[in-house]
């Protein structure tokens, strides 16, 4: 792979996953069809971009747990009943629409994004309670693992605004959400990888710009940014995923 070919991708993942920090998610759905454009295989863009996903989570959530922003009792939760519903998603999607599903997930996203510009939830007391942070986590791991294995799409984007409207503090739903990003996102690294071949080179080059990235998203958040900017920052991600999606559909 030529340099400048590296240099671009490496600068794209740096910006990328930079500002997608800031919202908890990962940078995979708009890396993938930047790598594919830059004439890389498919199936190594997936399988890297994935495992860049969760690269860029580790750095980022070693800053939120230092910053106590992980809920701990909400993430694990999600991460296990997610893990249990998603093939089932999967499942049930053989047998339905898949165009029809893909526009009701874009309006469930264009809904959650202006909620989190003009909806102003009072923050609960879910955080303080041991069982309302276990039964808010199985619920909405319930929600996004079924819908994520639904649709084929990563869980963090249902997970960020239901937290959100949950009365959770954005800050610490982007956190939660990231921490569950690194496990979601190897699993489907796991499962990319036997498909396609992983370049080195590629890979050595993203991987080192998403750790950068991570670092630096994850320090705006915590130290630069109030609960009202990154909720605008989530809701601006929610709509360019929305905006994605509608290309993926008409195009």
């Amino acid at each position: 792979m030529d340099v400048l070919t590296l240099t671009i991708a490496g600068s794209l993942t740096f910006l990328f996953t930079t500002l997608l920090t800031i919202a908890g998610l990962g940078a995979a759905f708009i890396l993938i069809p930047v790598f594919m454009a830059l004439g890389i295989d498919i199936h190594t863009s997936m399988a890297t971009a994935l495992l860049l996903n969760s690269v860029a989570m580790i750095f980022a959530s070693w800053r939120f747990v230092r910053a106590r922003l992980v809920l701990w009792k909400v993430a694990i939760p999600i991460i296990i009943v997610a893990s249990i519903l998603s093939p089932l998603g999967a499942w049930v999607s053989q047998d339905l629409n898949r165009t029809v599903l893909l526009w009701g997930f874009v309006t469930f996203l264009l809904f959650a994004a202006a909620m989190m510009v003009f909806y102003k939830p009072k923050e609960r007391e879910v955080e303080a309670s041991f069982s309302k942070q276990m039964i808010s986590g199985s619920t909405v791991g319930a929600f996004a693992g079924f819908l994520g294995g639904l649709l084929g799409v990563g869980g963090g984007n249902f997970i960020v605004p239901v937290l959100v409207w949950l009365g959770i503090n954005p800050k610490k739903a982007s956190a939660t959400t990231s921490f569950i990003v690194i496990f979601s996102s190897f699993a489907g690294f796991m499962g990319h990888a036997t498909t396609g071949s992983i370049s080195y080179g590629l890979l050595a080059v993203t991987a080192t710009a998403s750790a950068a990235g991570a670092v630096v998203g994850s320090w705006l958040m915590t130290d630069k940014l109030n609960r009202r900017q990154v909720k605008l920052i989530i809701a601006s991600v929610l709509v360019v995923v929305a905006a994605k999606i509608i290309w993926n559909l008409v195009a």
